[in-house]
């Protein structure tokens, strides 16, 4: 038995993005339907994810959140090409917050790349369910466009055309497969006869899906390979762009507080009467580590929580600091007791190999902080036992569900408008952004909206940051190859399986020693693979060295002949003009890595400035993310990458002194300035034809172990431990 139009139009979405066709899931439970876009007489609504218009007008309804990165316009042009549509005839619009808008493409994506082959072995359906009861509507992990895109929206796509093709077949009186589709019409090759999508849609709609629809081959040539503008763009540049922070709600209040100093620390007392005395200041509410100021206008909540002096306790921690992490990283290497070890083969007989040349290199990375251009902003009303919500996190499902658990109410009585995030990079992760329950708690004590903003201030003083971690590497060295590498490494408890071994060795072994302290240790863009690249690449330099080898020829040997990696690595040397002479005081650094998907290898020129301070010349990039959707938006996402990855090895960092965040603004905590920025940046792309990669965090890994790694070609002076600064002088 086929889908009927109701399974398809609200469960198959779902089940679109599992694909599933063939299963219908119960509609008993209102949260696991989504509603249907609405529709006109004349539309024709396919998986809830797309609408076809009477004028071949074609809606998406993307489930993910844009953010900077662009990838709605990239799922567009995958979109326009599955069905045969101009690129543009296509209107994007964010699909709502319901759980029939979890995307299993997430759940089966990223659980290829932990589970590998075993995930073949779960049936779709199941895969389906999970993403709809976790619930699942992420954006991350670089999985806009290679899962939800390619593994949902596609999918959905490719059951909408065939629906179309079955339609325009009856019509025409001919067999669908003898149908081209394209430019949004079915035409008939023999007879001429053609038919626009949007006399189809309707009609279309209503029919049964008999098989499970197969995409088409992802390749440039249509939307695809294009640089076709963003799509956010236009009302980024007229205003009418509405983040978190802009939006304004009839009788709205405005609020802001101050936190703990130290994470897991309790307000004490507070004298609120100061605070009142604020003209235009209306109530100060008291949260367990937290005092919030309500006010007409943010000047006045800026200036109540000024007059403020609040007592908090320090939870216990108030002996944290940095030096003491490094020192129990220190204790934990000592004691070797590693907690989840990785790889294969025989580490340490390599070691004990007689000829062997062993040798080990320690290497640091500090917290560091995710530095959003918008800092956390959410408004919420509670009124008659329902919630209603504004404001942008990375996965909206999530947001209502705890929402609805700070508020102790159903889901269902959680309405969420979801706004764009002014950047993220992981740190809107709800699990990890207390100003969801913070924000509850104050609509639970005012009778109007309140909109809740961070400052700056709180914003760095209570990060989810980039793990702090100490890695220890090993290596033996015989006849000018590694034997065996093994890395030792400290830091929280979050592994993830974004960094596998990229180079072909005999013995390989990864030892985690868990570390964990009162901070949030939350996902930075790259995520493990930020540190991970830069002590293995460094690490693969000084290798190099001890092989008395050239650094580019020393990787290229360790790689597979013939892979992707090593023509990534040969285009990148090319390109750069490796082993050509530089100006005197320049040295060139190389680099390579593989995460979410993609290949990026890096090239780095860069000396020191007159004052000892580094500065980067240029930088070279070749990347390999299989298919590149939209060229330009790609280069752009590498370029930022490469820039952030910059700014976190130059000076970057979060340091704690008696359980407190020290840093608290830009003052403190610098960021990339436009003189601090390479002159020239060059992006190239390797059209492999693998499946899809990510692109908006694989371009920043490299950066930091190719820098250093330069800086010693230019200074004599090799750096292990992060950020830079003034460590490079020689």
């Amino acid at each position: 038995m086929g889908i009927k139009r109701r399974a398809f139009l609200f469960g198959s979405l779902a089940i679109a993005g599992a694909g599933v066709f063939g299963l219908k899931w119960s509609s008993h439970s209102a949260r696991g339907e989504a509603t249907a876009p609405p529709r006109r007489d004349g539309e024709g609504s396919f998986a809830a994810w797309l609408k076809i218009a009477r004028d071949g007008t074609v809606t998406l309804y993307s489930p993910t959140i844009e953010m900077g990165q662009g990838s709605q316009t990239a799922q567009a042009q995958l979109i326009a090409d599955e069905l045969g549509v101009p690129f543009e005839r296509i209107v994007v619009e964010q699909a709502p917050p319901l759980p029939g808008f979890a995307i299993a493409g997430v759940v089966e994506g990223f659980g290829a790349e932990f589970l590998g082959k075993a995930i073949e072995w779960v049936p779709q359906s199941v895969l389906d369910f999970g993403a709809r009861q976790m619930p699942v509507q992420i954006t991350g992990g670089s999985s806009a466009v290679r899962f939800t895109g390619a593994l949902t929206l596609l999918r959905a796509a490719a059951g909408a055309r065939q629906l179309l093709a079955d339609e325009a077949a009856s019509r025409l009186g001919v067999s669908a497969d003898r149908l081209t589709l394209a430019d949004g019409k079915a035409l008939d090759p023999a007879s001429g006869r053609a038919i626009g999508y949007g006399e189809l849609a309707e009609a279309a709609a209503e029919r049964r899906l008999w098989t499970d629809p197969v995409p088409r081959p992802i390749k440039a040539g249509g939307a695809v390979g294009r640089d076709v503008p963003r799509l956010d763009l236009p009302g980024k540049v007229d205003g009418s762009a509405q983040f978190g922070i802009d939006v304004q709600v009839p009788d709205m209040r405005v609020a802001t507080l101050v936190m703990a100093p130290v994470r897991g620390g309790k307000l004490e007392s507070v004298d609120e009467a100061p605070a009142m005395a604020v003209p235009g200041v209306e109530k100060v509410v008291r949260l367990p580590d937290a005092v919030v100021v309500v006010a007409r206008g943010s000047g006045a909540a800026w200036k109540g929580v000024q007059a403020l002096s609040p007592q908090f306790s320090a939870g216990g921690h108030g002996a944290l600091s940095s030096a003491g992490i490094q020192a129990d990283h220190a204790r934990l290497f000592a004691a070797d007791k590693p907690e989840k070890v990785a790889g294969s083969g025989d580490v340490a007989k390599a070691f004990a190999e007689p000829g062997a040349q062993v040798i080990s290199a320690d290497y640091r990375v500090p917290y560091v902080h995710h530095a959003m251009m918008e800092p956390f902003a959410m408004t919420a009303h509670l009124k008659d036992g329902k919630l209603e919500l504004w404001g942008g996190l990375q996965d909206p499902l999530a947001t209502r569900q705890l929402a609805a658990e700070a508020a102790g109410i159903g889901f269902d009585a959680v309405t969420l408008h979801t706004t764009l995030l002014g950047g993220g990079f992981g740190r809107r992760f709800p699990a990890q952004c207390e100003i969801i329950a913070q924000v509850v708690e104050v609509a639970k004590a005012c009778p109007w909206p309140v909109k809740l903003i961070w400052s700056r201030e709180q914003e760095v003083q209570h990060g989810a940051y980039r793990t702090a971690a100490s890695a220890r590497l090993k290596a033996a060295l015989k006849d000018g190859k590694i034997t065996a590498l093994q890395t030792d490494y400290a830091q929280g408890p979050n592994v993830e399986g974004e960094v596998g071994f990229l180079y072909q060795l005999p013995a390989t072994a990864r030892r985690h020693f868990a570390h964990t302290t009162n901070q949030i240790d939350g996902p930075l863009r790259s995520v493990n693979a930020n540190q991970f690249a830069f002590w293995t690449e460094s690490f693969m330099d000084e290798l190099a060295a001890a092989a008395g080898e050239d650094p580019y020829r020393f990787r290229r040997k360790h790689l597979a002949e013939g892979s992707r990696e090593a023509r990534v690595l040969d285009e990148a040397a090319r390109l750069s003009g490796w082993g050509t002479p530089l100006p005197p005081g320049l040295g060139r650094g190389i680099a390579i890595f593989r995460c979410f998907g993609t290949i990026v290898a890096e090239v780095v020129e860069a000396g020191l400035r007159a004052d000892g301070y580094p500065q980067v010349h240029k930088v070279t990039a070749v990347v390999d993310c299989g298919t590149t959707v939209n060229p330009r938006n790609a280069r752009a996402q590498v370029e930022g990458a490469i820039l952030q990855g910059l700014s976190i090895a130059m000076a970057e960092e979060i340091t704690l002194e008696k359980g407190a965040v020290v840093q608290s603004s830009f003052p403190d905590y610098p960021v990339l300035k436009l003189a601090e920025a390479p002159r020239t940046i060059a992006v190239h792309f390797v059209e492999s034809g693998g499946p899809l990669g990510g692109i908006g965090e694989p371009g920043l890994p490299p950066l930091a172990p190719a820098l250093v790694n330069a800086l010693a070609v230019a200074s004599g002076k090799r750096v292990r431990s992060l950020p830079i600064r003034d460590q490079a002088q020689a």
